[in-house]
């Protein structure tokens, strides 16, 4: 988007009356998505003009041809086994990490420091966990987390469960078990509901999107709280994912000034979604 048009996007914000509310269990106030015929289109030509995502260098806080990622959290130091080779399988992203992983677990430890958000003895279920690092953190944050991914992809989910949790004397706990999307969820992941649900980079084509919706549905009850970040590539995509979602549920953007301070991305958008 040209310059002159993402000034002209930016007055027509400050000119609209925002609502900010509070959504779910999160303290903080959202930007929410008004329900309407064009409101997801008018969501993503505001996202694209305000952060301009082409204009930022793309992962800036991972290094995809490592073989492991060092980050610090919760005054520990996690260190998360990636898979590169993997990258290159058609429909494999979850083997390394991305911004939107980094931007998710680091929002949520600096929620749950600044009083925004309480994970301990939560029930958090995060889909799509890749290699792990978003679950791990709430795990240090205090909630009960169970991460979900395909079959294929346990091993290294696992194997970042037993490198970085098994040393610590966690606040909480965290296991890993198969989850397809658009299956009937397993009774452990519904039984109780969920307080929590997570997922970063979880909005990646439109094939995906009914079952991602599907499986949100399912696991969300009337007091379950959902965050999501995202990558913003595909305009068509999250717009498409959106329009979908506004059907079922509430959704506010999360503004970057609650974000941590130091793990701000304009390529990535995070949102809270609830069941209306």
């Amino acid at each position: 988007m040209a310059s002159s048009e993402a000034g002209e996007v930016r007055e027509e914000e400050e000119r609209e009356d925002v609502t900010m509310a509070k959504l779910g269990s999160y303290g903080g106030e959202v930007r929410l998505l008004v329900d309407g015929e064009e409101s997801a289109a008018e969501e993503i030509m505001l996202l694209w003009g305000i952060q301009q995502p082409t204009l930022s260098k793309p992962n800036s806080f991972v290094s995809q041809s490592s073989l492991k990622l060092c980050i610090d959290s919760c005054g520990h130091s996690l260190s998360i086994l990636q898979s590169p080779s993997s990258l290159g399988t058609p429909g494999v992203t979850g083997s390394v990490m991305w911004d939107s992983g980094i931007v998710l677990g680091k929002f949520l430890e600096h929620s749950v420091d600044s009083g925004m958000l309480v994970l301990q003895g939560k029930k958090i279920v995060e889909l799509g966990s890749g290699c792990g690092l978003v679950g791990c953190i709430a795990a240090l944050l205090g909630g009960e987390v169970i991460l979900t991914d395909l079959p294929d992809r346990l091993r290294l989910l696992r194997k970042n469960i037993e490198t970085n949790m098994k040393q610590f004397c966690l606040r909480g706990s965290v296991t890993a078990t198969e989850l397809i999307w658009g299956d009937d969820a397993d009774p452990e992941l519904v039984k109780p509901m969920p307080d929590y649900v997570l997922g970063s980079d979880v909005v990646y084509s439109e094939g995906a999107v009914e079952e991602l919706l599907e499986t949100l549905g399912q696991l969300c009850g009337p007091n379950t709280t959902i965050f999501l970040a995202g990558e913003l590539r595909n305009d068509a995509i999250l717009e498409y994912f959106l329009e979908a979602a506004m059907k079922n549920f509430r959704i506010g953007r999360v503004d970057q000034n609650l974000w941590h301070p130091d793990y701000c991305s304009n390529r990535v958008v995070l949102y809270v979604l609830v069941k209306k």
